[in-house]
């Protein structure tokens, strides 16, 4: 792992979360294709073969103004990946991080894992400035609207993307994490109102 040590972002239990880069774009694809349920989900079939690059060198929408975006990965303790994050901060509005992705290993599933690995996640955002965390859920990832509603996780808005071929309802989510409410998260990112376009 010290060749991982100047990319290691934070530590999580007996795993560790780097920021991925271009060298680690064929370990990333690996992964989405041994746990393809995201994809499948929303595309209905895996990961297309260009995914982890896209994940990892992929722009956000024109005139989206941003701070950093980061792919992370989680890696055991032998290096192998079991996670991936993909996080941008002060997205549209100061102090409001968002997750886009957030994947652990199938094998994982059940086992708390998915909780750690976020509950470090989280704290590592609050202490570089994160005061609001968003993200949005497909309409009918179930296990993903529970697991995030567990995490703190609340409702705002639908909206409607078009993913490829595929057309889906997504639910916005937000969580405060300095104590703020609703309204003020509203105020700092219009986009997110319930009545916005």
């Amino acid at each position: 792992m010290t060749a991982r040590e100047g990319a290691t972002l934070f530590a999580a239990e007996r795993f560790c979360a780097i920021a991925l880069g271009a060298d680690d774009v064929a370990q990333l694809q690996r992964f989405f294709d041994e746990n393809p349920e995201y994809f499948v989900i929303v595309t209905g079939e895996g990961a297309a073969p260009g995914e982890a690059s896209d994940a990892i060198h992929g722009a956000l929408p024109e005139g989206w103004s941003f701070t950093k975006k980061w792919a992370i990965g989680f890696l055991d303790e032998g290096g192998s990946m079991i996670g991936m994050a993909d996080v941008v901060s002060d997205l549209l509005a100061p102090h409001v991080w968002h997750i886009g992705l957030f994947i652990v290993a199938t094998r994982l599933h059940g086992a708390g894992v998915a909780q750690r690995l976020y509950s470090h996640l989280e704290r590592w955002a609050h202490e570089r400035g994160a005061q609001w965390l968003r993200l949005g859920v497909v309409e009918g990832n179930a296990r993903a609207q529970r697991f995030w509603q567990r995490c703190g996780f609340v409702d705002v808005r639908t909206r409607s993307v078009q993913a490829g071929a595929h057309a889906h309802t997504i639910r916005v989510m937000f969580k405060p994490l300095t104590g703020g409410r609703l309204r003020e998260y509203l105020e700092l990112l219009a986009r997110d109102r319930p009545d916005a376009p």
